[in-house]
Protein backbone atom coordinates (compact mmCIF):
# COMPACT_ATOMS: atom_id res chain seq x y z
CA UNK A 1 0.00 0.00 0.00
CA UNK A 2 2.06 2.84 -1.63
CA UNK A 3 1.43 6.13 0.54
CA UNK A 4 1.99 9.42 -1.20
CA UNK A 5 0.98 12.80 -0.18
CA UNK A 6 -1.33 14.45 -2.29
CA UNK A 7 -2.30 18.32 -2.38
CA UNK A 8 -5.47 19.97 -1.75
CA UNK A 9 -6.19 23.29 -4.34
CA UNK A 10 -5.32 25.00 -1.68
CA UNK A 11 -1.40 24.22 -1.89
CA UNK A 12 -0.90 24.81 1.79
CA UNK A 13 -2.50 21.69 2.84
CA UNK A 14 -1.66 18.21 2.17
CA UNK A 15 -3.66 15.07 2.52
CA UNK A 16 -2.84 11.56 2.32
CA UNK A 17 -3.32 9.30 -0.68
CA UNK A 18 -3.21 5.18 -0.36
CA UNK A 19 -2.67 4.05 -3.61
CA UNK A 20 -0.81 0.13 -2.83
CA UNK A 21 0.94 -1.64 -0.82
CA UNK A 22 4.78 -1.08 0.51
CA UNK A 23 6.26 -2.42 3.57
CA UNK A 24 10.11 -1.75 3.45
CA UNK A 25 12.54 -1.83 6.47
CA UNK A 26 13.01 -4.65 9.61
CA UNK A 27 9.94 -7.00 10.29
CA UNK A 28 6.85 -5.90 12.16
CA UNK A 29 7.07 -7.62 15.17
CA UNK A 30 10.23 -5.96 15.84
CA UNK A 31 8.96 -2.42 14.70
CA UNK A 32 6.59 -2.95 17.44
CA UNK A 33 8.82 -3.72 19.87
CA UNK A 34 10.14 -0.64 19.54
CA UNK A 35 7.50 1.13 19.37
CA UNK A 36 6.27 -0.34 23.03
CA UNK A 37 9.47 0.58 24.53
CA UNK A 38 8.98 4.10 22.81
CA UNK A 39 5.41 4.37 24.19
CA UNK A 40 5.99 2.96 27.71
CA UNK A 41 9.66 2.46 28.41
CA UNK A 42 9.14 -1.53 29.30
CA UNK A 43 10.18 -4.76 27.31
CA UNK A 44 7.26 -7.21 25.61
CA UNK A 45 6.56 -9.01 28.19
CA UNK A 46 5.24 -11.59 25.89
CA UNK A 47 6.63 -13.24 22.95
CA UNK A 48 5.47 -11.52 20.02
CA UNK A 49 5.52 -13.10 16.14
CA UNK A 50 3.87 -10.94 13.60
CA UNK A 51 1.93 -12.44 10.36
CA UNK A 52 4.91 -11.80 8.03
CA UNK A 53 6.60 -14.37 10.18
CA UNK A 54 8.79 -11.89 12.14
CA UNK A 55 9.51 -12.44 16.01
CA UNK A 56 10.33 -10.16 18.76
CA UNK A 57 10.17 -10.16 22.78
CA UNK A 58 11.25 -13.06 25.29
CA UNK A 59 11.44 -16.76 24.49
CA UNK A 60 10.37 -19.52 26.66
CA UNK A 61 6.73 -18.63 27.11
CA UNK A 62 3.55 -17.48 26.19
CA UNK A 63 3.53 -16.39 22.34
CA UNK A 64 1.09 -13.63 21.05
CA UNK A 65 0.85 -14.59 17.36
CA UNK A 66 -0.74 -11.57 14.91
CA UNK A 67 -2.07 -13.15 12.39
CA UNK A 68 -3.03 -10.65 10.49
CA UNK A 69 -2.69 -7.04 9.47
CA UNK A 70 -6.60 -6.06 11.20
CA UNK A 71 -5.08 -7.18 14.78
CA UNK A 72 -2.72 -3.72 14.47
CA UNK A 73 -6.30 -1.82 13.06
CA UNK A 74 -8.34 -3.16 16.17
CA UNK A 75 -5.61 -1.10 17.94
CA UNK A 76 -5.51 2.04 15.85
CA UNK A 77 -9.19 2.45 15.82
CA UNK A 78 -10.25 1.15 19.73
CA UNK A 79 -6.82 1.90 21.26
CA UNK A 80 -6.15 -0.06 24.64
CA UNK A 81 -7.93 -3.11 26.18
CA UNK A 82 -11.14 -2.84 23.88
CA UNK A 83 -8.60 -3.17 20.46
CA UNK A 84 -6.88 -5.84 22.22
CA UNK A 85 -10.34 -7.43 23.28
CA UNK A 86 -11.58 -7.31 19.82
CA UNK A 87 -8.64 -8.34 18.05
CA UNK A 88 -8.40 -11.85 19.93
CA UNK A 89 -12.22 -12.53 19.80
CA UNK A 90 -12.38 -12.32 16.29
CA UNK A 91 -9.03 -14.75 15.64
CA UNK A 92 -6.73 -11.81 14.90
CA UNK A 93 -4.55 -12.35 17.63
CA UNK A 94 -3.78 -16.12 19.52
CA UNK A 95 -2.02 -16.83 22.08
CA UNK A 96 0.67 -19.61 22.39
CA UNK A 97 0.79 -21.47 25.35
CA UNK A 98 -0.70 -20.31 28.37
CA UNK A 99 -3.66 -17.87 27.53
CA UNK A 100 -3.91 -16.73 32.01
CA UNK A 101 0.08 -16.98 31.99
CA UNK A 102 0.27 -14.86 29.12
CA UNK A 103 -2.25 -12.26 31.12
CA UNK A 104 0.01 -12.85 34.45
CA UNK A 105 2.52 -11.02 33.21
CA UNK A 106 1.18 -8.40 31.11
CA UNK A 107 -0.55 -7.34 35.07
CA UNK A 108 2.89 -7.91 36.34
CA UNK A 109 4.55 -5.73 33.94
CA UNK A 110 2.11 -3.28 34.24
CA UNK A 111 1.84 -3.48 38.35
CA UNK A 112 6.08 -3.30 38.24
CA UNK A 113 6.12 -0.07 36.22
CA UNK A 114 3.27 1.54 37.25
CA UNK A 115 1.11 1.57 34.39
CA UNK A 116 -2.66 2.86 35.23
CA UNK A 117 -3.36 2.71 31.64
CA UNK A 118 -2.38 1.16 28.51
CA UNK A 119 -4.66 3.17 26.47
CA UNK A 120 -2.19 5.78 23.84
CA UNK A 121 -3.32 9.26 24.33
CA UNK A 122 -3.55 12.16 21.86
CA UNK A 123 0.79 12.45 21.96
CA UNK A 124 1.13 8.88 21.49
CA UNK A 125 -1.58 8.09 18.56
CA UNK A 126 0.90 9.75 15.51
CA UNK A 127 3.28 7.43 16.82
CA UNK A 128 0.52 4.64 16.33
CA UNK A 129 -0.65 5.74 13.31
CA UNK A 130 3.11 5.54 11.90
CA UNK A 131 3.64 2.04 12.92
CA UNK A 132 0.12 1.00 10.88
CA UNK A 133 1.17 3.14 8.24
CA UNK A 134 4.84 1.68 7.75
CA UNK A 135 3.37 -1.78 8.29
CA UNK A 136 0.83 -1.81 6.06
CA UNK A 137 -1.79 -2.02 8.89
CA UNK A 138 -3.81 1.19 8.05
CA UNK A 139 -7.18 1.13 6.94
CA UNK A 140 -10.79 0.83 7.85
CA UNK A 141 -12.22 -0.35 10.87
CA UNK A 142 -12.52 -3.83 11.40
CA UNK A 143 -16.25 -5.62 11.80
CA UNK A 144 -16.68 -5.58 15.77
CA UNK A 145 -17.46 -9.31 16.81
CA UNK A 146 -21.25 -10.56 17.01
CA UNK A 147 -20.60 -10.68 20.88
CA UNK A 148 -20.23 -7.65 21.40
CA UNK A 149 -22.94 -5.80 23.74
CA UNK A 150 -25.94 -4.07 22.08
CA UNK A 151 -28.07 -2.33 24.74
CA UNK A 152 -30.03 1.07 24.50
CA UNK A 153 -32.26 2.82 27.18
CA UNK A 154 -31.67 4.62 30.02
CA UNK A 155 -29.00 3.35 32.04
CA UNK A 156 -30.41 0.96 34.88
CA UNK A 157 -33.95 1.38 33.04
CA UNK A 158 -36.13 -1.65 33.14
CA UNK A 159 -35.71 -2.10 29.73
CA UNK A 160 -31.94 -1.76 29.32
CA UNK A 161 -31.35 -3.83 32.35
CA UNK A 162 -33.93 -6.75 31.15
CA UNK A 163 -31.67 -6.59 27.55
CA UNK A 164 -27.98 -6.54 29.43
CA UNK A 165 -29.44 -8.93 31.92
CA UNK A 166 -30.30 -11.30 28.37
CA UNK A 167 -26.92 -10.62 27.07
CA UNK A 168 -25.56 -13.16 28.84
CA UNK A 169 -27.62 -15.18 31.51
CA UNK A 170 -29.78 -16.33 28.05
CA UNK A 171 -26.57 -17.55 25.78
CA UNK A 172 -28.14 -21.16 26.42
CA UNK A 173 -29.17 -22.96 29.43
CA UNK A 174 -27.19 -26.11 27.29
CA UNK A 175 -24.15 -23.86 27.59
CA UNK A 176 -24.35 -23.16 31.40
CA UNK A 177 -25.12 -27.12 32.01
CA UNK A 178 -21.67 -27.97 30.33
CA UNK A 179 -20.18 -25.18 31.84
CA UNK A 180 -21.44 -25.18 35.75
CA UNK A 181 -21.76 -27.73 38.33
CA UNK A 182 -24.49 -30.02 38.68
CA UNK A 183 -26.88 -27.06 41.06
CA UNK A 184 -26.17 -24.62 37.98
CA UNK A 185 -24.94 -22.20 40.72
CA UNK A 186 -22.92 -19.27 38.62
CA UNK A 187 -20.94 -17.79 41.98
CA UNK A 188 -18.39 -18.31 44.20
CA UNK A 189 -18.24 -21.83 45.80
CA UNK A 190 -16.47 -22.30 49.04
CA UNK A 191 -13.69 -24.21 49.49
CA UNK A 192 -13.09 -26.23 52.50
CA UNK A 193 -11.08 -28.99 51.40
CA UNK A 194 -7.83 -28.47 49.60
CA UNK A 195 -9.06 -31.85 47.12
CA UNK A 196 -12.15 -30.86 47.11
CA UNK A 197 -13.77 -30.34 43.70
CA UNK A 198 -16.30 -27.52 42.37
CA UNK A 199 -19.67 -29.26 43.22
CA UNK A 200 -18.80 -29.83 47.03
CA UNK A 201 -17.76 -26.22 46.82
CA UNK A 202 -20.88 -25.23 45.70
CA UNK A 203 -22.78 -27.30 47.95
CA UNK A 204 -20.58 -26.06 50.97
CA UNK A 205 -21.45 -22.67 49.58
CA UNK A 206 -25.10 -23.05 49.81
CA UNK A 207 -25.29 -24.79 53.36
CA UNK A 208 -22.89 -21.68 54.47
CA UNK A 209 -25.63 -19.38 53.28
CA UNK A 210 -28.81 -21.23 54.43
CA UNK A 211 -26.68 -21.71 58.16
CA UNK A 212 -25.79 -17.91 58.38
CA UNK A 213 -29.86 -17.08 57.54
CA UNK A 214 -30.47 -19.26 60.24
CA UNK A 215 -33.18 -21.02 57.92
CA UNK A 216 -35.59 -23.56 59.46
CA UNK A 217 -38.85 -25.49 57.94
CA UNK A 218 -41.82 -23.57 57.63
CA UNK A 219 -39.45 -19.89 57.17
CA UNK A 220 -40.18 -17.67 53.99
CA UNK A 221 -36.89 -16.80 51.68
CA UNK A 222 -36.86 -14.81 49.12
CA UNK A 223 -33.78 -15.04 46.51
CA UNK A 224 -33.10 -11.86 44.49
CA UNK A 225 -31.49 -13.15 40.91
CA UNK A 226 -32.26 -16.28 41.46
CA UNK A 227 -29.94 -17.26 38.64
CA UNK A 228 -30.45 -21.18 37.85
CA UNK A 229 -32.27 -22.01 41.56
CA UNK A 230 -29.87 -23.28 43.28
CA UNK A 231 -30.36 -21.70 46.39
CA UNK A 232 -34.20 -22.06 45.98
CA UNK A 233 -33.96 -25.67 45.70
CA UNK A 234 -31.25 -26.53 48.26
CA UNK A 235 -33.24 -24.48 50.51
CA UNK A 236 -36.52 -25.78 50.29
CA UNK A 237 -34.59 -29.51 50.34
CA UNK A 238 -32.31 -29.37 52.96
CA UNK A 239 -34.05 -26.64 55.03
CA UNK A 240 -37.62 -26.62 54.38
CA UNK A 241 -38.38 -23.31 53.79
CA UNK A 242 -40.82 -21.91 51.36
CA UNK A 243 -38.37 -20.09 48.41
CA UNK A 244 -39.27 -17.54 46.25
CA UNK A 245 -36.94 -16.45 43.67
CA UNK A 246 -36.83 -13.70 41.10
CA UNK A 247 -34.99 -13.27 37.41
CA UNK A 248 -34.68 -11.40 34.39
CA UNK A 249 -33.92 -14.32 32.50
CA UNK A 250 -35.92 -16.15 30.39
CA UNK A 251 -33.73 -18.98 30.68
CA UNK A 252 -33.25 -19.28 34.01
CA UNK A 253 -37.35 -19.06 34.91
CA UNK A 254 -37.40 -21.83 32.54
CA UNK A 255 -34.57 -23.85 33.80
CA UNK A 256 -35.90 -23.36 37.67
CA UNK A 257 -39.48 -24.13 36.65
CA UNK A 258 -38.92 -27.23 35.08
CA UNK A 259 -36.63 -28.45 38.21
CA UNK A 260 -39.18 -27.86 40.12
CA UNK A 261 -41.39 -29.75 38.85
CA UNK A 262 -39.34 -32.46 37.87
CA UNK A 263 -38.23 -32.47 42.00
CA UNK A 264 -41.80 -31.93 42.94
CA UNK A 265 -41.37 -28.97 44.75
CA UNK A 266 -43.72 -26.72 43.39
CA UNK A 267 -45.65 -26.44 46.93
CA UNK A 268 -42.15 -25.00 48.06
CA UNK A 269 -40.84 -23.21 45.53
CA UNK A 270 -41.60 -20.35 43.05
CA UNK A 271 -39.73 -18.71 40.39
CA UNK A 272 -41.03 -15.58 38.79
CA UNK A 273 -39.47 -13.57 36.09
CA UNK A 274 -39.52 -10.11 37.96
CA UNK A 275 -37.85 -6.79 38.28
CA UNK A 276 -36.83 -6.21 42.07
CA UNK A 277 -38.30 -2.99 41.91
CA UNK A 278 -41.80 -4.21 41.51
CA UNK A 279 -41.24 -6.59 44.50
CA UNK A 280 -44.73 -6.49 46.78
CA UNK A 281 -45.16 -9.56 48.85
CA UNK A 282 -43.18 -9.18 51.59
CA UNK A 283 -42.51 -9.66 54.67
CA UNK A 284 -40.29 -12.54 54.10
CA UNK A 285 -38.40 -14.28 57.08
CA UNK A 286 -34.96 -14.35 54.97
CA UNK A 287 -33.35 -12.79 52.02
CA UNK A 288 -30.51 -13.86 49.87
CA UNK A 289 -29.36 -11.83 46.80
CA UNK A 290 -26.05 -13.40 45.24
CA UNK A 291 -23.88 -11.58 43.12
CA UNK A 292 -27.29 -9.51 41.81
CA UNK A 293 -25.95 -6.20 43.10
CA UNK A 294 -23.05 -5.72 40.35
CA UNK A 295 -26.15 -5.15 37.93
CA UNK A 296 -28.03 -2.47 39.58
CA UNK A 297 -25.70 0.74 39.03
CA UNK A 298 -24.52 2.68 41.84
CA UNK A 299 -27.49 5.61 41.18
CA UNK A 300 -29.83 2.71 42.16
CA UNK A 301 -27.93 0.96 45.08
CA UNK A 302 -29.82 2.88 47.66
CA UNK A 303 -33.47 1.62 45.95
CA UNK A 304 -32.29 -1.57 45.86
CA UNK A 305 -31.56 -2.35 49.71
CA UNK A 306 -34.53 -0.42 50.64
CA UNK A 307 -36.92 -2.80 48.79
CA UNK A 308 -34.51 -5.74 50.02
CA UNK A 309 -35.27 -3.53 53.50
CA UNK A 310 -39.05 -2.87 53.43
CA UNK A 311 -39.18 -6.89 52.25
CA UNK A 312 -37.90 -8.20 55.17
CA UNK A 313 -39.45 -8.75 58.42
CA UNK A 314 -38.39 -7.53 61.67
CA UNK A 315 -35.18 -9.59 62.87
CA UNK A 316 -35.31 -11.23 60.04
CA UNK A 317 -31.33 -11.58 58.06
CA UNK A 318 -30.08 -10.50 54.60
CA UNK A 319 -27.36 -12.43 53.20
CA UNK A 320 -25.61 -10.06 50.51
CA UNK A 321 -23.17 -12.18 48.24
CA UNK A 322 -21.03 -9.46 45.66
CA UNK A 323 -18.22 -8.70 44.06
CA UNK A 324 -16.06 -5.89 44.84
CA UNK A 325 -13.17 -3.24 43.47
CA UNK A 326 -11.04 -0.26 44.74
CA UNK A 327 -12.33 2.96 45.01
CA UNK A 328 -10.62 4.09 41.41
CA UNK A 329 -11.81 1.29 39.49
CA UNK A 330 -15.55 0.75 40.26
CA UNK A 331 -16.70 -1.06 36.74
CA UNK A 332 -16.05 -4.17 35.36
CA UNK A 333 -13.55 -2.57 32.67
CA UNK A 334 -14.12 -2.49 28.47
CA UNK A 335 -13.74 -5.80 27.90
CA UNK A 336 -16.22 -7.07 30.70
CA UNK A 337 -18.96 -4.51 30.14
CA UNK A 338 -18.93 -4.67 26.14
CA UNK A 339 -18.57 -8.50 26.05
CA UNK A 340 -19.91 -9.92 29.29
CA UNK A 341 -21.70 -7.51 31.93
CA UNK A 342 -22.84 -4.16 30.06
CA UNK A 343 -23.59 -1.69 33.12
CA UNK A 344 -21.61 -3.98 35.43
CA UNK A 345 -21.05 -2.10 38.87
CA UNK A 346 -17.97 -3.23 41.52
CA UNK A 347 -17.77 -1.17 44.25
CA UNK A 348 -15.35 -1.12 47.52
CA UNK A 349 -16.56 -2.93 50.72
CA UNK A 350 -16.72 0.20 52.76
CA UNK A 351 -19.48 1.59 50.18
CA UNK A 352 -21.49 -1.32 50.22
CA UNK A 353 -21.39 -1.37 54.10
CA UNK A 354 -22.56 2.31 53.79
CA UNK A 355 -25.46 1.57 51.61
CA UNK A 356 -26.85 -1.29 53.92
CA UNK A 357 -26.45 1.12 57.02
CA UNK A 358 -28.40 3.92 55.57
CA UNK A 359 -31.11 1.63 54.39
CA UNK A 360 -31.61 0.29 58.01
CA UNK A 361 -29.46 -2.59 58.37
CA UNK A 362 -26.99 -3.92 60.99
CA UNK A 363 -24.48 -5.22 59.58
CA UNK A 364 -23.28 -8.40 61.67
CA UNK A 365 -20.39 -10.16 59.72
CA UNK A 366 -18.53 -9.40 56.48
CA UNK A 367 -16.62 -12.81 54.96
CA UNK A 368 -13.89 -12.54 52.60
CA UNK A 369 -13.99 -14.72 49.90
CA UNK A 370 -11.59 -13.86 47.29
CA UNK A 371 -9.55 -16.96 47.22
CA UNK A 372 -12.53 -18.91 47.13
CA UNK A 373 -13.44 -17.41 43.44
CA UNK A 374 -10.14 -17.66 41.86
CA UNK A 375 -10.76 -21.65 42.02
CA UNK A 376 -13.96 -21.20 41.63
CA UNK A 377 -13.39 -19.31 37.85
CA UNK A 378 -10.17 -21.62 37.76
CA UNK A 379 -12.61 -24.51 37.71
CA UNK A 380 -15.07 -23.31 35.15
CA UNK A 381 -12.27 -22.36 33.29
CA UNK A 382 -10.62 -25.81 33.24
CA UNK A 383 -14.20 -27.28 32.24
CA UNK A 384 -14.09 -25.02 29.16
CA UNK A 385 -10.61 -26.26 27.82
CA UNK A 386 -11.54 -29.48 28.66
CA UNK A 387 -14.83 -29.54 26.70
CA UNK A 388 -13.76 -26.86 24.35
CA UNK A 389 -15.42 -28.67 20.51
CA UNK A 390 -18.69 -28.98 22.62
CA UNK A 391 -18.85 -25.06 23.60
CA UNK A 392 -18.42 -24.37 20.05
CA UNK A 393 -20.87 -26.42 18.91
CA UNK A 394 -23.05 -24.73 21.19
CA UNK A 395 -22.18 -20.88 21.91
CA UNK A 396 -19.79 -20.50 18.69
CA UNK A 397 -16.15 -19.80 18.38
CA UNK A 398 -15.86 -16.24 18.80
CA UNK A 399 -18.78 -17.25 22.05
CA UNK A 400 -15.90 -20.14 23.13
CA UNK A 401 -12.74 -17.02 22.45
CA UNK A 402 -15.09 -14.44 24.81
CA UNK A 403 -15.10 -17.27 27.94
CA UNK A 404 -11.69 -18.01 27.56
CA UNK A 405 -10.53 -14.42 27.78
CA UNK A 406 -12.92 -13.93 30.73
CA UNK A 407 -12.62 -16.80 32.72
CA UNK A 408 -8.63 -16.38 32.55
CA UNK A 409 -9.10 -12.68 33.65
CA UNK A 410 -11.55 -13.22 36.22
CA UNK A 411 -9.07 -15.73 37.22
CA UNK A 412 -6.02 -13.72 37.93
CA UNK A 413 -8.04 -10.42 38.92
CA UNK A 414 -8.94 -12.55 41.94
CA UNK A 415 -6.04 -14.18 42.23
CA UNK A 416 -4.03 -10.85 42.42
CA UNK A 417 -6.48 -8.47 44.70
CA UNK A 418 -7.82 -6.64 41.78
CA UNK A 419 -10.83 -7.88 42.53
CA UNK A 420 -12.87 -9.21 45.57
CA UNK A 421 -16.08 -11.09 46.63
CA UNK A 422 -17.89 -10.74 50.19
CA UNK A 423 -20.97 -12.52 52.13
CA UNK A 424 -22.36 -9.35 53.83
CA UNK A 425 -24.99 -10.73 56.79
CA UNK A 426 -26.93 -8.30 57.53
CA UNK A 427 -30.30 -8.31 60.10
CA UNK A 428 -33.28 -5.82 60.10
CA UNK A 429 -33.43 -4.82 63.62
CA UNK A 430 -37.16 -4.32 64.64
CA UNK A 431 -38.85 -1.23 66.54
CA UNK A 432 -36.92 -1.67 69.85
CA UNK A 433 -33.57 -2.10 68.04
CA UNK A 434 -33.38 -6.12 68.73
CA UNK A 435 -31.70 -8.27 65.75
CA UNK A 436 -32.89 -11.22 67.31
CA UNK A 437 -29.29 -12.39 67.37
CA UNK A 438 -27.82 -12.86 70.58
CA UNK A 439 -24.89 -14.34 70.44
CA UNK A 440 -22.11 -13.06 67.70
CA UNK A 441 -22.16 -15.12 64.26
CA UNK A 442 -18.74 -17.12 64.77
CA UNK A 443 -18.06 -16.94 61.16
CA UNK A 444 -15.32 -13.90 60.94
CA UNK A 445 -12.30 -16.14 59.98
CA UNK A 446 -12.25 -19.51 58.09
CA UNK A 447 -10.99 -21.34 61.41
CA UNK A 448 -14.40 -20.25 62.91
CA UNK A 449 -16.88 -21.23 60.21
CA UNK A 450 -17.63 -24.91 61.19
CA UNK A 451 -18.42 -23.95 64.60
CA UNK A 452 -20.66 -20.60 63.27
CA UNK A 453 -22.31 -23.31 60.86
CA UNK A 454 -22.98 -25.92 63.80
CA UNK A 455 -23.94 -22.88 66.07
CA UNK A 456 -26.84 -21.87 63.41
CA UNK A 457 -27.94 -25.61 62.40
CA UNK A 458 -28.92 -25.24 66.39
CA UNK A 459 -30.79 -22.13 66.00
CA UNK A 460 -28.67 -19.94 67.90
Amino acid sequence: MAITLGRWANPGRRRLRITGMRISGPGVAPRIERFVHRLLDVPLPVGLRAWDGSEAGPAGGPTVSLTSRKALRHLLWSPGELGLARAYVRGDIEVDGDLAEALRRCWRLAREHRLNALRPGPRELPGLLGLALRTGAFGPPPRRPEGEVRVRGALHSKRRDRSAIAHHYDAGNDFYRLLLDPSMAYSCGYWQREDGGLEQAQHDKLELICAKLGLRPGMRLLDVGCGWGSLLLHAARHHGVRATGITLSREQHAHVRQRVAEEGLTHAVEVRMQDYRDLDDAPFDAIATIEMGEHVGERNYPEYVAVLHRNLRPRGRLLLQQMSRGENAPGGGPFIESYIAPDMSMVPVSRTSQHLERAGFEIRDVHAMREHYARTVSAWSRTLEDRRAEAAALIGEEGVRIWRLYLAGGTLAFEENRMGVQQFLAVRPDADGNSGMFRALAVCGEAACDAGLDSHRRGV
